[in-house]
């Protein structure tokens, strides 16, 4: 036999709104507040792009053609910029070092020299598919907080390309993280 059942919104209403109701006050804290969330600095877009025009000026003055990517503090890109002629390679070697920068909190040289003297940490470059440790990514530090990374690929040798991530953080006033070798 079947039963028959009908329906009663009250019932069907009740049933749901305290299974609401409980997945509700589960989900959102009644303490939260919105000053209680983390606040972060956003490198802006503004900011990325001028990094990047500036590092690829710089290059280009020198005879170098190289690609540039500028990443926030995720290293998510934020800007890229390509000189004509430069390599198909220097396209991805750009990004990766920007946001190895960006991830590592440090320049890129600084990690490759630590791997290179250090054998217990050379698994850090196959930590994941985006790191590169060559010279020539930066990270973006304003005002002590790093914000993201800039990574310049193509020029001949990698303090080549910091030389020039360098002139992209001083187009917008990033502190200074690198020194060309004496």
């Amino acid at each position: 036999m079947r039963e028959n059942r009908e329906f009663h919104p009250m019932r069907e209403l009740c049933a749901c709104g305290l299974l609401g109701a409980a997945m509700l006050v589960g989900l959102f804290p009644s303490s939260a507040r919105a000053e209680d969330l983390p606040r972060e600095t956003v490198l802006p877009l503004s900011l990325a792009g001028k990094a990047a025009s500036a590092a690829l000026d710089k290059c280009a003055q020198d005879g170098y053609r190289v690609s540039v990517a500028v990443v926030d503090r995720a290293g998510i890109l934020r800007s890229f910029m390509r000189a004509d002629a430069a390599g198909p390679h220097t396209v991805e070697s750009s990004q990766k070092k920007a946001y190895t920068a960006a991830s590592m909190r440090g320049p890129t040289a600084n990690v490759a020299e630590l791997i290179a003297k250090t054998p217990v940490v050379q698994g850090l470059q196959h930590m994941n598919d985006k790191i590169l440790f060559l010279a020539g990514g930066l990270p973006i530090d304003i005002a002590g907080e790093v914000v993201g990374g800039i990574g310049v690929g193509g020029a001949p040798g990698g303090h080549l390309d910091a030389a020039c991530a360098q002139a992209g953080l001083d187009s917008i006033g990033a502190a200074m993280k690198f020194q060309e070798p004496k």
